[in-house]
C-alpha cells in the first residue's frame, strides 16, 4: 500500500474542507472534516472539479426517500487518486479518475446477467450512506466529532472523498478534468438513454421533455444517432435557443397550448406520434405526456427524471396494450468503469460535447451560490474548482 508520494507508509487521516448538508431545505455548511484512510477495496480521491446536478438539489430538498442527514452530497466530479486500500488493483495513487455513483464489479448477479448496467456489489451500503468494509462512514466533522453520511457512494462536495474501487473509473491523464467531470452523471445519462436504452435508429423521430443538461445530452445523442426530427419540450422558452443549438428541429412550449394536453399537440404534429420520447424532468404528469405522445404500435418512452418520494405514474392500460413501451434508465445504461473511459476518449476525439454544457465556472467556496443558480434556472452546469491538480 502506498501513499500519494509513492512511499510504503500507510495512508493517514486527511484534514480538509467539505460542504455538509445537516438537514433538508437548508444551505450547506462549509466544515473542516477528517477523511479516514481507505480500507479494503476502497480508494481515497482528491477532488479537483465538481459539478452540481439536479439530483443533489432533489435530495437537499427533502424529496429523496434515501436521503440521509447529515451528509456530504455531490456525485459529478473528477479527481486524482491519493491513496488506495488493501486489495485495490484497478487504480493507483496518481491516476486520474471519475467517481461513479453506479458501480460496476463484473461479478455480481446484475453484472453477470449482461442485461443491465446496475450493480449489486455495494448498493446496500451506498444506499445507507456507509462503506461496505465496516458499514461505517469515512467522514468526521473535526469540531464536533460527528460522523457524516456518504451520498450515492461518491460524496464529491469535499476536497477529498473515499469511494469503493468498483465505483472508480480510471481515465486517460491528458483529458481536461474540468470538462470530463460531467461524465459522472448528467451528460452520460442523456447520451446513454438514446444510445443504450432506446437504441434510436437513423431516421427516427423523437421528443425530449426538459431542456436542461440531461435533455440537451439526449438531443446530442439523437443527432449522433441520425434522428430526422427532434422536438424539444419545455415550459421555459428561454431554453429553446440551447435546444436548437444542440440539434432540435423545433421546440414546443406546453404553456402555449393551455387547455390541450401537450401529447395531443405532438401527436398531431407528427402524424400519430414520435418513435421515441425522453422525460428528463422527474414530473409524473410529464411522464404520462411523454408516453402518450409516442406512436401507437412501436413508440418507446424513456423515463430519466427522478420523481419525488411517493409519486406514482399512471396511464390507461390501453396505451401499452396498443404497443407503446415505457422504460427507465439509470446512468444511461452505461457500465461505469468500462464505459466512462470510452466516453472520455470520444470527448478527446471531439465526437461529443462537454465544455458547451458548462455555463458557470466557480470556486469551491461558491457551492451555495451554485445551488441558487440551479434553482433559478440560470445554469446548465456549474463546475467548481476544488483542489489543484498538481
Amino acid at each position: 500500500m502506498s501513499d500519494s508520494n509513492g512511499s510504503n507508509a500507510p495512508p493517514q487521516p486527511i484534514e480538509c474542507r467539505a460542504w455538509v448538508a445537516y438537514e433538508p431545505k437548508k444551505p450547506l455548511k462549509l466544515e473542516t472534516v477528517i477523511v479516514d484512510p481507505p480500507q479494503k477495496g476502497e480508494v481515497r480521491v482528491k477532488i479537483c472539479y465538481m459539478a452540481l446536478c439536479h439530483t443533489d438539489a432533489y435530495t437537499l430538498g427533502g424529496l429523496d426517500p434515501e436521503g440521509l442527514f447529515p451528509s456530504i452530497l455531490g456525485h459529478e466530479a473528477s479527481g486524482i487518486v491519493e491513496s488506495v486500500g488493501e486489495g485495490v488493483t484497478s487504480v493507483k495513487p496518481g491516476d486520474h479518475v471519475i467517481p461513479c455513483y453506479q458501480a460496476f464489479c463484473d461479478a455480481c448477479k446484475f453484472c453477470l446477467s449482461r442485461k443491465t448496467n446496475l450493480c449489486g456489489s455495494v448498493r446496500q451500503w451506498t444506499g445507507s450512506g456507509v462503506m461496505k468494509n465496516d458499514s461505517q462512514s469515512r467522514f468526521t466533522v473535526k469540531e464536533t466529532g460527528k460522523k457524516i453520511y456518504h451520498f450515492m457512494g461518491t460524496s464529491t462536495f469535499a476536497e477529498y472523498t473515499v469511494v469503493h474501487e468498483v465505483s472508480c473509473a480510471k481515465i486517460r491523464e491528458d483529458a481536461d478534468l474540468e470538462s470530463v467531470c460531467l461524465l459522472g452523471c448528467g451528460v452520460s445519462t442523456g447520451l446513454g438513454a438514446v444510445w443504450n436504452t432506446a437504441k434510436v435508429e437513423s431516421g427516427a423521430t423523437a421528443a425530449v421533455f426538459g431542456l436542461g443538461t440531461v435533455g440537451l445530452a439526449c438531443i446530442e445523442g439523437l443527432v449522433h444517432a441520425g434522428a430526422k426530427r427532434i422536438i424539444g419540450v419545455d415550459i421555459d422558452a428561454k431554453k429553446f435557443e440551447a435546444g436548437m443549438k444542440w440539434g432540435c428541429t423545433e421546440c414546443v412550449n406546453p404553456m402555449d397550448h393551455e387547455g390541450r394536453p401537450i401529447q395531443e399537440v405532438i401527436v398531431e404534429m407528427t402524424d400519430g406520434g414520435v418513435d421515441y420520447s425522453f422525460e428528463c424532468i422527474g414530473n409524473v404528469e410529464v411522464m404520462r405526456s411523454a408516453l402518450e405522445c409516442c406512436h401507437k404500435g412501436w413508440g418507446e418512452s424513456i423515463i430519466i427524471g427522478v420523481a419525488a418520494s411517493g409519486q406514482m405514474i399512471q396511464t390507461r392500460p390501453f396505451q401499452l396494450v396498443t404497443g407503446r413501451v415505457w422504460k427507465g434508465t439509470a446512468f444511461g445504461g452505461f457500465k461505469s468503469r468500462v464505459d466512462v473511459p470510452k466516453l472520455v476518449d470520444r470527448y478527446m476525439n471531439k465526437e461529443i460535447k462537454l465544455r458547451d454544457y458548462i455555463t458557470h465556472q466557480m470556486q469551491f467556496e461558491d457551492l451555495n451560490k451554485a445551488f441558487d443558480l440551479l434553482h433559478e434556472g440560470k445554469c446548465l452546469r456549474a463546475v467548481l474548482k476544488a483542489m489543484p491538480e498538481k
